[in-house]
């Protein structure tokens, strides 16, 4: 009997495979790390083959260390790091190159040439997105400028991955991804031809577009499984945590908190077009149908605690950093601006640079410690605001998930800060939780009306004075204008 559903979590980090049964539970997960290829540029890559082979990999593990038939698995999800983009043979399935991981800054001079020539507005118009080096338009169009042509596949990890697990090799991408490429036009719901003109981009380098829900194709994970398995559920991880954390009606939100960061706020079946900072995207399609989203993007959250670990040697380990914060100097007056590779969302500031601020001879290791913890919720507060301002709703709770979100000062100060709610279920992998659910529901083996019912919950509930919050959050402020 079909009783088993397996997503695969595709992350900037490294790969989780997990398996959930008849009834939504996660029951096993299984993680292989990949390499993070930083050159003497900074450019930052990933190894698509690597990739693909701790997928198959991680999925063989799950399946044995679980002791299940394969023969009894109804479905296959697959949520991936966004804005990575990859470029490989279409006849082959080899790779041309390593993929551009979304943190990259490498194609700025592409960015700069095309927002001198006045298609900056063109692009935010069509897709919801600024003109950014962030997005895959950019990384798609440097893959072309280096002299890789031929019958190629330009795509996202999601794309790559469809395309080397089915049999049929399809090429296709989802909704919610296609919206992060700068090449979606919004109100078509199809790849614009004038921006791909702009970028220089083959639209049949692109992927076919497919509803979140839609049957991509089978796999038998590289002759794994003898009966082959639908791959029915593909999403970009923080559109996989929205659905996963049951985020279904506009003005529902969530924060992933991860090496970056995401806000995403439900909008509905309209789009929302944002005049505060923050961009609008698809959610997911379901059956034909659309719904949109408000997102913000951060690029240093979990990463800045990686920097304080790997780079500055402040801590040995991320679990450190609740103690520290709760010990440091409840005063003390230090602001941490991640802006490593510019600022994201609100601001979109490529040449931004990072600085602490406001230190004096009493701040030490703890309070610093302290302030890049209050970073990730400050700059998670300011996509609050931006979103409650183009929609005119206030929003009534966050739901979030990540790592980073079993650290007790964090998630009691992004409570404090916001003045919100900070809702956070037992249940960690949201993004794959969201794919599973997708590609179970698609499959026949979940309902809709399950999503997030049954999860247990903890809730964080705002306790600092308005007075002493508009003060740090003033603070913080004027520490991000001095970046800027």
């Amino acid at each position: 009997m079909k009783q088993y559903v397996i997503s695969v979590d595709q992350s900037t980090q490294g790969t989780k495979a997990l398996l959930f049964d008849r009834d939504g539970k996660l029951m096993l997960r299984t993680d292989l790390p990949h390499r993070q290829i930083i050159n003497e540029d900074g450019w930052v890559s990933h190894d698509l083959t690597e990739i693909y082979q701790n997928t198959v990999e991680a999925v063989k593990q799950l399946v044995e260390k679980a002791g299940i038939s394969d023969k009894e698995i109804a479905a296959f999800g697959i949520s991936n790091q966004r804005e990575t983009t990859a470029v490989w043979d279409r006849k082959t399935g080899e790779p041309r190159d390593l993929a551009i991981v979304w943190q990259c800054g490498r194609t700025r001079g592409i960015v700069e040439r095309l927002t001198k020539l006045g298609y900056g507005e063109l692009v935010k118009k069509t897709t919801g997105i600024p003109l950014s080096a962030y997005f895959p338009a950019a990384k798609m169009a440097w893959f072309l400028e280096q002299g890789i042509s031929g019958d190629i596949c330009l795509g996202t990890i999601d794309s790559w991955l469809v395309f080397k697990l089915t049999k049929e090799r399809a090429f296709k991408t989802d909704y919610s991804n296609a919206s992060r490429t700068q090449l979606l036009n919004l109100e078509t719901l199809a790849w614009d031809e004038e921006l791909c003109r702009v970028f220089g981009i083959p639209k049949d380098c692109l992927a076919e577009i497919c509803d979140s829900d839609a049957v991509y194709g089978y796999t038998d994970m590289e002759g794994f499984f003898s009966e082959p398995v639908p791959v029915c559920g593909v999403l970009g991880d923080s559109h996989a945590a929205l659905f996963g954390q049951g985020c279904l009606k506009p003005g529902m939100a969530k924060a992933t908190y991860g090496t970056g960061s995401s806000l995403m706020m439900n909008v509905g079946e309209k789009a929302v077009y944002s005049g505060s900072g923050v961009v609008t995207s698809l959610a997911w399609s379901r059956g034909g149908k659309v719904n949109y989203v408000l997102e913000g993007n951060l690029n240093y959250t979990g990463a800045v605690i990686t920097w304080l670990k790997d780079d500055l040697h402040m801590i040995q380990s991320a679990g450190e950093t609740e103690a520290l914060a709760f010990a440091a100097n409840a005063g003390d007056g230090t602001y941490l601006v991640p802006a490593f590779t510019g600022l994201g969302a609100p601001y979109w500031e490529e040449k931004a640079t990072a600085c602490i601020s406001g230190m004096t001879r009493t701040t030490r290791r703890a309070e610093i410690v302290k302030a890049a913890l209050d970073c990730i919720a400050y700059q998670i507060t300011d996509l609050i605001r931006a979103m409650e301002t183009d929609t005119g709703m206030a929003m009534k709770e966050l739901r979030v998930d990540g790592g980073p979100t079993r650290n007790k000062y964090l998630m009691q100060f992004q409570s404090d800060i916001a003045g919100v709610p900070v809702n956070i279920p037992d249940a960690e992998e949201l993004s794959g939780i969201g794919a599973a659910y997708m590609a179970g529901i698609s499959a026949g083996l979940y309902r809709i009306e399950d999503i997030a019912a049954n999860q247990k919950r903890h809730v964080y509930m705002p306790d600092m004075e308005e007075s002493i919050r508009a003060m740090k959050y003033m603070g913080w402020k004027e520490a991000v204008r001095k970046v800027l």
